[in-house]
Parts: C-alpha cells; structure tokens; sequence
C-alpha cells in the first residue's frame, strides 16, 4: 500500500503573532511538494495561522488537547475549540507533555478517544528514553506504551490516526537516532498494529519519525519503508530549513 509522505512541524512554545505570520506566508509561498504538510502552532496563534493558510496544502494542528468537551480545566482545549480554530489534527502524548507536564498512558488514552468523538486526527506520539534504549527495553517499552494508549480504541478509530515514534534521547538534543534505529523502531510498531488489528490497518498506518529532523538527514529517513514522514521541531522554526525538509525529494 502506497503511504503518502506527512512533514509535520511542531512549533511548541515559539512564535508571537508577527512571527507565525511571517513564517507560515514563507512557507506557504515556497511550498510545491508531493507530499502532506501541517505545522503545530502555539494556541495563541492556532486561528490566525489557520485563516492564512487557508487554500493552501498546508493544515493546522493542535499541540495538545483535553479529554473533556468543556469544563472547570484551567490551561486545557478542547477538541471543539480546536476545530473551531481551524485544525484538523492534534498531538498527543509529546514526550515533553509526559516528561514535564505529568502525561502518562492513562491521560493519553483519554485524549485520543476525545480525538475520535469528535473530527480531530490524533498524532500518537510514543518513545524510549535513552536508558531503557541503552538496557535493551526499547521494544517493549514501545509495544506496552500502545497497548495501554490505544485502550478500548476501536479498529476503525486506530485506522484514522498517526503514530509518531519519538526517541527521548533525541528530542531537543540535536542526537539523531540512525534510519537503521528508527526504521526497525518502525518496523516494531508497524508489526504491532498487524498483531493487534489487521494488516490492512497496519499497512495503511503512517508512521513518522521524531527526533532532531533536519535538512541533512531527511532522505536518509525518508527511504526507510516504514518511515512514512516526520515530526519536526525546531528545524521547523526556520522557513528556510523547513522547506528544505518539505522538498527533501528535489
């Protein structure tokens, strides 16, 4: 089954308004690709992101969301009020979400089914930290993050989302896991989904690679099989570097 390629852009916590403007009309204006592309601004900006790219190739996604509709959740949102800002996607579960905000399997399995009650597309973000890489438990640590995460999820529900394996050790710290690391880390997951639920759904399934992308090393993780796009971050801040990642084809 042919994957189309997904370059997805996390903004975190960067860019004022001015600043998303400029970036995302660069963006906007020097991209001609094959593939499918998304940018995760900070929620400030979420609506005036979403209004510039309109007709555009490019869609808007949430960097978190709640697992409740509305309510006394103070810091939270909510799928209505992504969507009502023009997303179409949102992350869940970012490493730094679980290592800094309290996030654990339990919170991400209420999200995602939050995601599927509504028109949301979930971006499951899951990975090793180095310790357990260098112990040899990566693989299970994987496998048991999706079971838990994917909790009561039906086949149709996982059939509509994305997976993004995000080495701990490699976010944020300019360490790259090698193609042969990330693609067998996909490979894990992807034979998971064939076990779990049908190869139809695991074929089907992207997977996208996160973990200081950058200009330099996206074709090589791009000619992994079962690396189907990636999870950028900061080379995402710059349009520049972005764009370079978009047409790493050309």
């Amino acid at each position: 089954m042919q994957r189309k390629p997904l370059i997805a852009g996390n903004w975190k916590c960067f860019k004022t308004l001015s600043e998303a403007m400029l970036l995302v009309r660069k963006v906007r204006k020097g991209c001609v690709s094959s593939v499918d592309i998304l940018v995760a601004p900070p929620f400030t900006v979420l609506y005036a992101v979403s209004r510039e790219l309109q007709g555009s190739p490019i869609e808007v996604a949430g960097q978190n969301v709640h697992w409740e509709a509305q309510g006394a959740w103070t810091g939270e949102i909510s799928a209505e009020q992504l969507l009502d800002a023009g997303c179409k996607y949102a992350i869940v579960g970012h490493s730094e979400r679980r290592q800094y905000f309290g996030e654990n399997p339990g919170t991400v399995n209420n999200r995602l089914h939050r995601c599927f009650e509504t028109d949301l597309i979930p971006i499951l973000c899951i990975g090793e930290s180095l310790k357990e890489r260098e112990s040899g438990q990566a693989k299970d640590r994987i496998l048991r993050d999706l079971g838990h995460c994917l909790k009561g999820l039906t086949a149709f529900c996982v059939s509509r989302m994305i997976v993004a394996y995000e080495p701990v050790w490699a976010i944020g710290t300019g360490l790259t896991a090698t193609p042969e690391i990330a693609q067998k880390a996909h490979f894990w997951i992807r034979d998971w989904f064939n076990g779990k639920y049908s190869s139809e759904i695991s074929n089907g399934l992207r997977i996208l690679y996160g973990g200081s992308v950058n200009p330099d090393n996206i074709a090589d993780l791009m000619k992994q099989p079962d690396i189907d796009g990636v999870l950028v971050g900061g080379a995402s801040l710059d349009a520049k570097s972005f764009l370079k990642i978009i047409h790493y084809e050309s």
